[in-house]
């Protein structure tokens, strides 16, 4: 993908996604982790490059979590309006960010234990991929409960739990299965990225 296309596009999202957000704390929260990302990502750009199926899956994912936090993700407009035509009992779009959560870093830990060559074997290396995206889920759960003890009714939203007694578990399942999907859906495709990239050096 074009550098200066992946740019212009994070920015405009960025810069949308803070003009009035619902909610200017959770917007800090479901934000920050995108600009960390970029940022770590321009750190690196020259000594790793990455594919341009991961950099998109990192764009798409950066937008995801902007739109979740302009509007936060329990009051995403488009979501609402699935939830009543299907009759929903909740906003679901906190379900697609957790299942993304799960598919995007599963391919951006395959391409960095492929790069450095860290774990050669094909099987223990996805293995190790499903259990660094469930432990990373639980981490991120982790978190989310840690500011909601600290800063009490502002994490209301952050949380978007919306009443549902199972949602922490479920976002950690949807993050697995979408690191399983990942993987299974994708792997060729990169691994055929990967091998264009080792033909340049």
């Amino acid at each position: 993908m074009n550098k200066n296309i992946w740019i212009i596009t994070f920015t405009l999202f960025l810069i949308w996604s803070g003009i009035n957000p619902k909610d200017q704390f959770t917007w800090l929260l479901e934000v920050g982790p995108a600009i960390i990302g970029a940022a770590v990502m321009a750190k690196t750009y020259k000594t790793f490059h990455l594919t341009p199926l991961v950099y998109i899956l990192i764009l798409i994912h950066c937008v995801i979590l902007m739109i979740g936090g302009h509007y936060t993700y329990a009051e995403v407009p488009f979501f609402d309006y699935l939830k009543d035509i299907f009759n929903f009992t909740r906003n679901n779009y906190d379900k697609v960010g957790h299942f993304v959560q799960g598919f995007v870093p599963a391919l951006i830990t395959r391409e960095i234990l492929i790069g450095k060559n860290v774990i050669p074997d094909a099987v223990w290396r996805n293995f190790f991929i499903l259990c660094f995206c469930l432990g990373f889920s639980a981490f991120y759960e982790l978190i989310e409960w840690g500011v909601a003890l600290a800063s009490g009714e502002d994490a209301v939203a952050f949380l978007g739990t919306q009443g549902y007694i199972w949602d922490t578990q479920s976002d950690m399942g949807l993050a697995l299965l979408g690191a399983i999907i990942g993987l299974f859906s994708l792997s060729k495709l990169h691994d055929e990225q990967l091998l264009k990239i080792n033909n340049r050096h």
